[in-house]
Protein backbone atom coordinates (compact mmCIF):
# COMPACT_ATOMS: atom_id res chain seq x y z
CA UNK A 1 0.00 0.00 0.00
CA UNK A 2 2.90 2.35 0.80
CA UNK A 3 4.31 1.61 -2.63
CA UNK A 4 1.02 2.59 -4.30
CA UNK A 5 0.83 5.86 -2.36
CA UNK A 6 4.51 6.58 -3.13
CA UNK A 7 3.95 5.83 -6.85
CA UNK A 8 0.87 8.09 -6.88
CA UNK A 9 2.75 10.95 -5.14
CA UNK A 10 5.67 10.69 -7.59
CA UNK A 11 3.23 10.68 -10.53
CA UNK A 12 1.54 13.82 -9.23
CA UNK A 13 4.89 15.59 -8.74
CA UNK A 14 6.15 14.62 -12.20
CA UNK A 15 2.92 15.73 -13.89
CA UNK A 16 2.98 19.05 -12.11
CA UNK A 17 6.54 19.71 -13.30
CA UNK A 18 5.74 19.45 -17.00
CA UNK A 19 7.47 22.07 -19.05
CA UNK A 20 4.44 23.86 -20.41
CA UNK A 21 5.28 27.00 -22.27
CA UNK A 22 2.62 29.63 -22.39
CA UNK A 23 2.91 32.17 -25.13
CA UNK A 24 2.13 35.72 -24.23
CA UNK A 25 0.33 37.78 -26.80
CA UNK A 26 2.63 40.45 -28.18
CA UNK A 27 0.93 43.62 -29.31
CA UNK A 28 2.83 45.69 -31.82
CA UNK A 29 1.51 49.13 -32.49
CA UNK A 30 1.90 50.32 -36.04
CA UNK A 31 3.01 53.88 -36.21
CA UNK A 32 1.84 55.85 -39.17
CA UNK A 33 4.43 58.44 -40.16
CA UNK A 34 3.22 61.98 -39.77
CA UNK A 35 2.98 63.82 -43.07
CA UNK A 36 4.17 67.40 -43.01
CA UNK A 37 4.49 69.79 -45.91
CA UNK A 38 7.01 72.38 -47.02
CA UNK A 39 5.13 75.31 -48.55
CA UNK A 40 6.17 77.40 -51.54
CA UNK A 41 4.37 80.47 -52.89
CA UNK A 42 0.91 81.26 -51.57
CA UNK A 43 -0.11 79.54 -48.31
CA UNK A 44 -2.45 76.67 -49.18
CA UNK A 45 -3.90 73.67 -47.33
CA UNK A 46 -3.98 70.04 -48.41
CA UNK A 47 -7.79 69.85 -48.04
CA UNK A 48 -9.96 69.23 -51.11
CA UNK A 49 -7.11 68.48 -53.53
CA UNK A 50 -8.22 66.43 -56.53
CA UNK A 51 -6.68 62.99 -56.99
CA UNK A 52 -4.74 62.36 -60.20
CA UNK A 53 -7.65 60.31 -61.59
CA UNK A 54 -10.12 63.14 -61.00
CA UNK A 55 -7.70 65.67 -62.47
CA UNK A 56 -7.30 63.64 -65.68
CA UNK A 57 -11.10 63.70 -66.04
CA UNK A 58 -11.04 67.50 -65.63
CA UNK A 59 -8.32 67.88 -68.28
CA UNK A 60 -10.27 65.66 -70.72
CA UNK A 61 -13.13 68.21 -70.60
CA UNK A 62 -10.89 71.20 -71.43
CA UNK A 63 -10.17 72.72 -74.82
CA UNK A 64 -7.20 74.92 -75.75
CA UNK A 65 -7.85 78.30 -74.11
CA UNK A 66 -10.01 76.95 -71.26
CA UNK A 67 -8.80 77.25 -67.66
CA UNK A 68 -10.12 76.00 -64.35
CA UNK A 69 -9.15 77.05 -60.83
CA UNK A 70 -8.32 73.91 -58.89
CA UNK A 71 -6.06 72.13 -56.47
CA UNK A 72 -4.55 68.75 -57.33
CA UNK A 73 -2.18 66.07 -56.11
CA UNK A 74 0.65 64.59 -58.16
CA UNK A 75 4.10 63.04 -57.97
CA UNK A 76 7.14 64.98 -59.13
CA UNK A 77 8.68 63.49 -62.26
CA UNK A 78 11.22 66.24 -63.16
CA UNK A 79 12.30 69.63 -61.84
CA UNK A 80 14.18 72.31 -63.80
CA UNK A 81 17.81 71.50 -63.03
CA UNK A 82 18.97 75.11 -63.48
CA UNK A 83 16.84 77.00 -60.95
CA UNK A 84 13.66 75.02 -60.16
CA UNK A 85 11.46 77.26 -62.31
CA UNK A 86 9.19 74.43 -63.50
CA UNK A 87 8.36 70.82 -62.71
CA UNK A 88 6.44 68.00 -64.32
CA UNK A 89 4.02 65.88 -62.33
CA UNK A 90 3.04 62.28 -62.95
CA UNK A 91 -0.72 61.91 -62.72
CA UNK A 92 -1.00 58.29 -63.77
CA UNK A 93 -0.36 56.25 -66.88
CA UNK A 94 1.44 58.28 -69.53
CA UNK A 95 -0.18 61.47 -68.26
CA UNK A 96 1.95 64.27 -66.94
CA UNK A 97 1.37 67.93 -66.14
CA UNK A 98 3.82 70.76 -66.80
CA UNK A 99 3.72 73.08 -63.78
CA UNK A 100 5.05 76.62 -63.91
CA UNK A 101 4.90 79.11 -61.07
CA UNK A 102 2.79 82.26 -61.22
CA UNK A 103 4.85 85.31 -62.21
CA UNK A 104 8.02 83.32 -61.42
CA UNK A 105 7.23 84.31 -57.83
CA UNK A 106 8.83 81.19 -56.34
CA UNK A 107 10.81 78.13 -57.35
CA UNK A 108 11.07 74.52 -56.23
CA UNK A 109 14.22 73.00 -54.72
CA UNK A 110 16.37 71.46 -57.46
CA UNK A 111 16.33 68.11 -55.65
CA UNK A 112 12.56 68.12 -55.01
CA UNK A 113 10.94 64.70 -55.29
CA UNK A 114 7.88 62.89 -54.03
CA UNK A 115 4.27 63.95 -53.77
CA UNK A 116 3.01 67.51 -54.04
CA UNK A 117 -0.22 69.45 -53.91
CA UNK A 118 -0.46 72.37 -56.32
CA UNK A 119 -3.05 75.16 -56.30
CA UNK A 120 -3.81 77.38 -59.27
CA UNK A 121 -5.08 77.22 -62.84
CA UNK A 122 -5.19 74.09 -65.00
CA UNK A 123 -5.23 74.43 -68.78
CA UNK A 124 -4.30 72.68 -72.03
CA UNK A 125 -1.82 74.09 -74.51
CA UNK A 126 0.06 73.13 -77.63
CA UNK A 127 3.79 73.34 -76.86
CA UNK A 128 6.10 74.26 -79.72
CA UNK A 129 9.10 72.18 -80.77
CA UNK A 130 11.51 74.92 -79.63
CA UNK A 131 9.96 75.06 -76.16
CA UNK A 132 9.90 71.25 -75.86
CA UNK A 133 13.60 71.17 -76.75
CA UNK A 134 14.32 73.91 -74.20
CA UNK A 135 12.58 71.90 -71.45
CA UNK A 136 14.48 68.76 -72.45
CA UNK A 137 17.76 70.69 -72.26
CA UNK A 138 16.83 72.10 -68.81
CA UNK A 139 16.00 68.57 -67.65
CA UNK A 140 19.49 67.41 -68.65
CA UNK A 141 18.41 65.19 -71.58
CA UNK A 142 21.00 64.05 -74.09
CA UNK A 143 21.48 65.85 -77.40
CA UNK A 144 20.15 62.75 -79.19
CA UNK A 145 16.94 62.87 -77.14
CA UNK A 146 16.57 66.59 -77.84
CA UNK A 147 17.08 66.08 -81.59
CA UNK A 148 14.25 63.50 -81.62
CA UNK A 149 11.72 66.22 -80.69
CA UNK A 150 10.24 67.19 -84.07
CA UNK A 151 6.51 67.83 -83.55
CA UNK A 152 4.53 70.13 -81.25
CA UNK A 153 2.70 68.45 -78.39
CA UNK A 154 -0.75 68.94 -76.83
CA UNK A 155 -0.01 69.10 -73.11
CA UNK A 156 -1.65 69.46 -69.72
CA UNK A 157 -0.35 72.57 -67.99
CA UNK A 158 -0.79 74.15 -64.59
CA UNK A 159 0.08 77.63 -63.32
CA UNK A 160 0.63 77.22 -59.60
CA UNK A 161 0.30 80.04 -57.10
CA UNK A 162 1.08 77.72 -54.19
CA UNK A 163 2.72 74.32 -53.70
CA UNK A 164 2.92 71.90 -50.78
CA UNK A 165 5.83 69.45 -50.99
CA UNK A 166 5.21 66.36 -48.87
CA UNK A 167 7.79 65.51 -46.23
CA UNK A 168 7.35 62.41 -44.06
CA UNK A 169 8.35 63.00 -40.47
Amino acid sequence: MKKVILFFAISVVLNSCKNESKQAAVVIEETVPEVIYAGFGKNIHQDNALTPEHMIAQYKNLKIGDTIDTKMKGTIRDVCSKKGCWMTLDIGGDNQVMVKFKDYGFFMPLDAEGDVIVNGKAYITETSVDELRHYAEDAGKSSEDIAMITTPKLEYHFEADGVLLERIN
